[in-house]
């Protein structure tokens, strides 16, 4: 993949920001008749007429970018437009990088499983929580067992009392076809107050 994949991923990367680019207004693009313009060195010069101030822009070789699309006072701003462009994708990287992506992952449980494969079964819901995932308890109703959900709440209750000390209830048990789901998470630590 090498060579390929990594220009696939800078294609990808161009038209994301070509897309995100053309929600911006710059020069002609702005269809307000005055706007509210800040000059190149920051300072606000009041409210100017779009040509006007296109004008201004194009004589100091910048670009008059929309900053604020307000109705009643539009601001604009002289920069130079790529820069501005590549600094907003660099700070929403940043952002992206700063998020943290939580997973549901799944525990499959049954009306009959045995206390060994049960424990098992805790043992990976609890490294799913310390992890900060979320976790989906399910059990799937086979043949006749529809017959016996009330064991299913059973099963379930017991599976979240053996969590109770790192895990806290999401959605309650509930009956979804022939499936029964209940939804946990991590216990949010509790901040001491002195």
């Amino acid at each position: 993949m090498g060579r390929i994949g990594d220009l696939s991923i800078f294609f990808e990367e161009v038209m994301n920001i070509a897309r995100k680019n053309s929600q911006t207004q710059v020069n002609e693009k702005i269809r307000f008749k005055e706007v509210r313009l800040i000059d190149e060195n920051g300072e606000m010069v009041g409210i100017v007429p779009t040509n006007e101030a296109i004008e201004r822009a194009k004589y100091v070789g910048l670009d008059l970018v929309l900053m604020s699309a307000n109705p009643k006072n539009p601001v604009a701003k002289i920069i130079d437009y790529g820069k501005y462009a590549f600094e907003q994708s660099k700070r929403e990287k940043e952002a992206r990088k700063k998020q943290k992506v939580i997973e549901v992952k799944e525990v499959g449980l049954k009306l009959t499983t045995e206390e060994h494969d049960l424990n098992v079964k805790l043992k990976n819901a609890r490294r799913f929580l310390a992890a900060g995932n979320r976790v989906k308890v399910s059990i799937r109703f086979r043949g006749r067992e529809m017959a016996y959900t009330s064991q299913g709440y059973d099963v379930m209750e017991n599976f979240l009392e053996k969590l109770s000390d790192v895990a806290e209830v999401d959605r309650k048990p509930k009956v979804e076809g022939r499936n029964m789901n209940m939804y946990l998470s991590p216990l949010k630590e509790k901040t001491s107050k002195k």
